[in-house]
């Protein structure tokens, strides 16, 4: 059975559909890219996958629980860490995870065995105010690891991090996929999700405009091209989807004018613009 499945999902506020008739599965173990610009969709979708937005329309399952009707029964089973850094700046990191344990009714040891997984025990008596950006979105993840869920919702889980930080998140997510837990990202680092994802939906004002794993899109949708550097010091780009590319390389080598050659793979941000319409930030 699959993690998440979602049919024809839709979210309206307003008259104004934040979310159309959108429809995925995520397999288990799988780590699935959400990916959009800004207001596309993304955020109200995970509320309405966690339990906490009721959708307009349409239907979904997470962790075999129909999102609508068993809220009660899917919230023991996923984590979510949101965008926003919602944690208690006047505790410490442990006093953190101790409260949010009682509120899971975890075993209090699951305290000490989330700060090794996050690489925070060195830490752990210090107040979250003194964290870094990086350590504080450590500890959100080990707060939603405590009670063991199936599924991790992770909304831009390494946005402002510097990128050493970002490596170690990334390191983490990895991990976590390792062991079997269904991890479902927002991110608007287009390599990060290249990196991590074995599939990936793009998401456009609402609507669901691809999904396939990163390397199909780019092969499908993007436009591969050799770098030329000529002895004179010039660089060229030439697009191999040119009918004439080839002859045009051929005689940039008959002469002697070429420095070096190397292949360029369409970027997963390129294929997005081509199919959103737009840059990613935006």
């Amino acid at each position: 059975m699959n993690a998440i499945e979602v049919e024809k999902l839709s979210r309206t506020f307003n008259g104004l559909k934040a979310v159309d008739n959108i429809s995925f599965s995520v397999e288990a173990g799988e780590i699935f890219g959400f990916l959009g610009h800004n207001g596309a969709g993304k955020t109200t979708t995970i509320r309405m996958l966690s339990g906490q937005l009721l959708p307009t329309s349409g239907r979904a399952h997470v962790a075999g629980c129909d999102v609508i009707t068993e809220q009660r029964r899917l919230k023991p089973l996923i984590g979510v860490v949101s965008e926003h850094q919602n944690l208690y700046e006047r505790m410490s990191g442990r006093e953190n995870l101790e409260f949010a344990v009682r509120l899971y009714g975890q075993d209090v040891r699951r305290v000490n065995e989330t700060l090794k997984q996050v690489d925070l025990v060195d830490r752990a008596k210090d107040n979250v105010r003194t964290y870094s950006n990086g350590m504080k979105q450590r500890l959100l993840i080990a707060r939603a690891l405590l009670h063991r869920p199936q599924i991790i919702f992770l909304d831009e889980p390494t946005r402002g991090l510097d990128p050493v930080v970002g490596r170690e998140i990334r390191r983490l997510i990895l991990d976590l996929s390792q062991q079997g837990v269904t991890i479902f990202l927002t991110t608007h680092y287009m390599e990060e999700a290249d990196h991590l994802c074995g599939r990936v939906a793009f998401l456009s004002d609402g609507r669901m405009v691809a999904l396939d794993t990163p390397k199909n899109l780019k092969v499908a949708h993007g436009h591969n091209s050799v770098n030329v550097t000529l002895e004179n010091g010039e660089s060229l780009t030439i697009d191999l989807n040119d009918h004439d590319a080839g002859k045009q390389l051929e005689q940039l080598v008959s002469a002697g004018q070429v420095r070096t050659l190397h292949t360029a793979e369409a970027t997963l941000e390129e294929v997005f613009i081509r199919m959103a319409g737009r840059e990613l930030s935006q």
